[in-house]
């Protein structure tokens, strides 16, 4: 493995390797930060949309270990093509209540459960629910209504729609009129911009206790040019260059190996 040629302690592109606490600070990651801290206290719904590979799970969970849990919790929800019912009781398991066969009962106990932890113990939760533009109508029709507490007096608790960008063009049909009024933040990520991605390889680097002289002249370019501003390219190409370079046993990557690494990729 390259690891131990070029003397890395780890994979830092691996992202089952990186800790939370080791993430790159790109705009990105602290505007979305910024504003899902802000929903923590306000309570409401909050959109993130971003194409797929610019870490828009991974900064959410990099969000959750900064929760003093017994304040604020994450319940986490992959969204990925289910039906209204399979939503209520993928809740109802999250928050340990009994799934039963009747959407409206899982509804009410649902309710029931937010609310009294909002109430009696001071827990607010925020439900993330991912590749969320997977949502069908019922379920995001069933949301709105979910969040009705109290005369619609209260918001127990915060709502994070996590998905690609499609999902900003469900939310403005306007069958959806109600559930946007409700969106307190709302953030559409980037990529890594200006500096961002010699930095990004930089930290990754020094994660990794690496030499960052081992990419050679006109390599970061040429990694630009492979993957635009997308970590999770970078991320792949960067660990196919390393694996090409090492079996060379080259001391230096030079910008042959990350077209190589690329082409690679490609196909």
């Amino acid at each position: 493995m390259f690891e131990s040629y070029y003397g890395f302690t780890m994979n830092p592109f691996d992202k089952q390797s990186l800790r939370e606490e080791d993430a790159f600070q790109s705009n990105d990651h602290k505007q979305t930060l910024g504003r899902l801290d802000r929903l923590k206290g306000v309570r409401g719904i909050g959109v993130f949309t971003a194409a797929p590979g610019l870490g828009k799970t991974f900064t959410v969970r990099c969000f959750a270990k900064t929760l003093n849990s017994r304040m604020h919790r994450i319940l986490y929800i992959c969204m990925s093509t289910v039906s209204a019912i399979d939503f209520y009781r993928q809740l109802c398991t999250a928050l340990g209540i009994d799934a039963s066969n009747k959407k409206s009962t899982m509804f009410k106990s649902i309710q029931d459960r937010l609310l009294s932890n909002h109430r009696d113990q001071h827990i607010s939760y925020l439900i993330v629910a991912d590749e969320a533009h997977h949502l069908n109508t019922d379920i995001l029709l069933d949301l709105k209504m979910l969040m009705n507490f109290n005369f619609d007096a209260l918001n127990p608790f915060s709502l994070v729609l996590v998905g690609e960008p499609y999902l900003n063009r469900i939310l403005e049909k306007g069958i959806h009129e109600a559930l946007r009024q409700r969106i307190i933040v709302h953030y559409d990520f980037t990529g890594l911009i200006g500096d961002e991605v010699e930095e990004y390889l930089r930290h990754k680097f020094l994660a990794a206790n690496a030499s960052f002289d081992i990419l050679g002249e006109g390599t970061v370019s040429a990694i630009i040019a492979c993957c635009k501003n997308n970590p999770r390219m970078i991320d792949n190409l960067m660990i196919q260059a390393l694996t090409i370079g090492a079996q060379n046993q080259m001391h230096v990557l030079d910008t042959d190996v990350i077209y190589s690494a690329s082409n690679s990729l490609i196909l």
